[in-house]
């Protein structure tokens, strides 16, 4: 049986779809998830996709944390379910403290869209061991509230631990402290980030097929389980 991976849509996600065909593509299969419904259908992996879920409004990410399949993922999450939060994924999981800081506004306040690369700083979690230490990858990015940002001591804490698992390259496109753009848990099983890794999975629709390396880790994690 192939892996079952469960893909959320809340009011004013985006970015689902391509979310469930980067999970394809990964000969899993996807599984839609309602926000309104605690039930995970009994998946063996989560991905909160990007997006502007309800709207975004008093906060990115804050109402979604609150959703019922969130109490779902945040129980499933702490018995060692891996997760992947992307963009307005990866504000939500801060917001429901399966990973810590906090994102805000970008920047120079404007919305940016544009293929980023990316530094591969740690390959031993659930969704990056298809790639090698300090690989460059190409990833679109798209956000407004993508700076990210956290106390010294956590950001401390982050680079001691070898918890930073992509950095921009090339320039820090939002201001994110310490060229940030994703992140582990402590048991590198939930991995946020805010560049768009199902964007970029077949080089004839995007900038390149690197995403698609997440994908397959997280299938390759879930076999050997």
């Amino acid at each position: 049986m192939s892996a079952r991976i469960g893909v959320i849509t809340f009011p004013g996600t985006l970015d689902d779809g391509d979310a469930a065909r980067a999970v394809r593509y990964a000969d899993a299969e996807a599984v839609p998830l309602w926000h309104a419904d605690e039930d995970l259908k009994g998946v063996d992996a989560v991905v909160v996709p990007g997006g502007f879920s309800y709207g975004d409004y008093l906060r990115a990410g804050v109402i979604a944390r609150f959703a019922p399949v969130m109490s779902s993922v945040i129980e499933a999450a702490h018995k060692g379910m891996p997760v992947l939060g992307i963009c307005n994924g990866f504000q939500i999981l801060c917001e429901a403290g399966l990973l810590p800081g906090a994102m805000i506004r970008n920047a120079g306040l404007h919305f940016i869209c544009r293929d980023q690369w990316l530094r591969v700083e740690n390959n031993d979690t659930a969704w990056t061991t298809r790639y090698d230490k300090d690989a460059e990858i190409l990833i679109p990015m798209k956000n407004i509230d993508g700076c990210f940002v956290a106390e010294q001591a956590t950001l401390d804490e982050l680079e001691g631990e070898g918890r930073v698992v992509f950095r921009y390259v090339g320039g820090n496109p939002n201001g994110s402290r310490n060229d940030i753009a994703g992140i582990r848990s402590e048991n590198g099983r939930v991995v946020g980030l805010m560049p768009h890794p199902e964007h970029a999975i077949d080089a004839l629709t995007g900038p390149s097929d690197d995403g698609l390396g997440m994908f397959y880790s997280a299938v390759d994690a879930l076999v050997s389980a």
